[in-house]
């Protein structure tokens, strides 16, 4: 019988290594799997490659596993912002490295990592320095620059509910990068507030399918400050 939920966040995330690559979905705050990233925390991973559209908010998530001194290099689309001091100081001293991604790119990356494309031709970033050692081409009188895909050991996301094989529904902008990344890595663990019995999914309403899923885990919402509820 198939069954992917796993019993908690530690047992989901058992097994990853140092030195993976780990796609973490969000777009700023929303559907940023938290717990999972606190888990990868506890779990002790080390030396980690970490794909995500920013390099954290504040103190918490991302920017705990990088205060952590967990990651090596992040590939992110905007590294900085208002509270991204976590990282500010990590970059300015050296001690991470940052591929800068437009974000386009980085979800077409993704993208092409799942669908087996083995590159693509885009004319974002052509005559900028994100451009600089990379093969252009001229096609049909403009200037494109090759991407190559961006593959995961395993992605952490975050979605709204999930069956026992694993098919996934998001809550609005909770979805971002949450499919894409879940076809582009090797194991796509996912965390979910609601697990429900085999059917209670509409196929056509299915985002992630269970194939591209490893393993689910249920985490209680939380309620905020302002009395709703964290995505």
């Amino acid at each position: 019988m198939i069954n992917k939920i796993a019993d908690s966040v530690a047992a989901a995330l058992e097994g990853i290594q140092d030195g993976a690559t780990v796609l973490i979905g969000g777009f700023g705050t929303a559907g940023i799997p938290g717990e999972l990233i606190d888990g990868l925390i506890e779990q002790g991973a080390r030396d980690l490659t970490v794909v995500n559209n920013n390099a954290g908010n504040g103190d918490s998530g991302l920017a705990a596993l990088l205060k952590a001194g967990r990651v090596r290099k992040i590939l992110c689309s905007f590294p900085r912002q208002a509270d991204s001091y976590v990282f500010d100081e990590l970059y300015r001293s050296g001690k991470l490295e940052l591929e800068l991604v437009p974000q386009g790119n980085l979800a077409e990356r993704l993208r092409a990592a799942g669908a087996g494309v083995g590159a693509f031709f885009c004319p974002t970033s052509f005559g900028t320095e994100l451009a600089k050692g990379k093969e252009t081409r001229e096609i049909n009188g403009r200037q494109y620059v090759l991407e190559y895909p961006i593959h995961g050991d395993v992605a952490l996301i975050k979605a709204e509910a999930g069956d026992r094989w694993g098919n996934l529904v998001y809550r609005k902008a909770a979805r971002n990068f949450g499919p894409v990344m879940a076809t582009a890595a090797k194991r796509t663990i996912a965390s979910v507030h609601e697990v429900v019995e085999l059917g209670r999914l509409d196929p056509e309403s299915i985002v992630t399918p269970g194939i591209f899923v490893s393993q689910i885990v249920k985490i209680d919402r939380v309620a905020t400050q302002a009395g709703g509820f964290k995505q």
